[in-house]
């Protein structure tokens, strides 16, 4: 698969630097408190930070420890427990429609890979003419465009997984979730997906990622948040937390000592 080269900004990102001008950001993000449970078990509790725009968050932790799971909480696919999430934007509608989210597992329709962006695009009741130019745009800038007409969900691993990133990318979020997004690809193709995500956030998209891989965070994070059962334990910049991390159960997890 062919890697992803390095993208030039156009007009998204005069969109992107006119909409950060005028102060309409959902940005920043405060979660307070936050709590799940599920059938009587605590899954996540008192989790609580605040993140602004501009550096890119990394969230890590042992397997189940909740990365996931705070994803959706955060980006409103789930409710909390108890606690709160909240965005600068008034009104749950208007922060929805400037988000985005991309799984682990692409979800795509049955549909070709150019009409996957167009429904999105069309929901937001976008005039067909638009819609085409951005569909083309993002399917040029993630190297996607020779499958436009191919129906997505015949597209391999990798390449479904950049149509899950072009469709978010054709919505021109303040904000961007992913959910561990290479964890099942090949290094070319994983190294494809990463160059996109940076290129989203030199336009001003905030990305806020779980991984499990290390040197991809290691790559991509300006600051980590820890959580191990459930609880958030650190909220830290990158550096500091490769080298010297806050709490013992952050240092286990870099040594390979997953404590459960």
């Amino acid at each position: 698969m062919t890697n992803t080269t390095p993208i030039a900004a156009n007009d998204s990102a005069s969109e992107k630097e006119t909409h950060a001008a005028s102060n309409s950001s959902i940005l920043p993000l405060r979660v307070s408190n936050l709590g799940f449970k599920a059938k009587g078990e605590d899954l996540l509790q008192d989790i609580s930070f605040e993140l602004h725009a501009g550096p890119r968050t990394i969230i890590m932790g042992p397997n189940g420890a909740g990365k996931s799971l705070l994803l959706r909480l955060c980006h409103g696919l789930l409710e909390p427990t108890s606690g709160t999430v909240t965005w600068h934007s008034n009104g749950t509608n208007a922060a929805s429609m400037k988000q985005a989210m991309v799984f682990q597992r692409p979800v795509l329709l049955r549909r070709t890979a150019a009409q996957n962006i167009d429904y999105g695009l069309k929901l937001r009741n976008m005039p067909s003419a638009k819609r085409a130019q951005i569909t083309d745009d993002v399917l040029n800038r993630t190297g996607l465009a020779r499958f436009a007409d191919k129906p997505a969900r015949l597209l391999s691993g990798g390449e479904q997984q950049k149509l899950a990133l072009a469709r978010a990318w054709a919505l021109n979020p303040d904000v961007l979730f992913l959910d561990e997004p290479t964890a099942s690809l090949d290094p070319a193709a994983a190294h494809a997906i990463e160059t996109i995500v940076q290129t989203m956030h030199d336009e001003g998209t905030r990305i806020i990622m779980t991984t499990h891989d290390l040197a991809q965070a290691k790559r991509l994070a300006d600051e980590v948040v820890f959580i191990h059962k459930g609880r958030m334990l650190e909220q830290t910049p990158a550096d500091k937390f490769f080298e010297t991390p806050q709490c013992g159960e952050a240092a286990a997890f870099l040594r390979g000592e997953l404590r459960w």
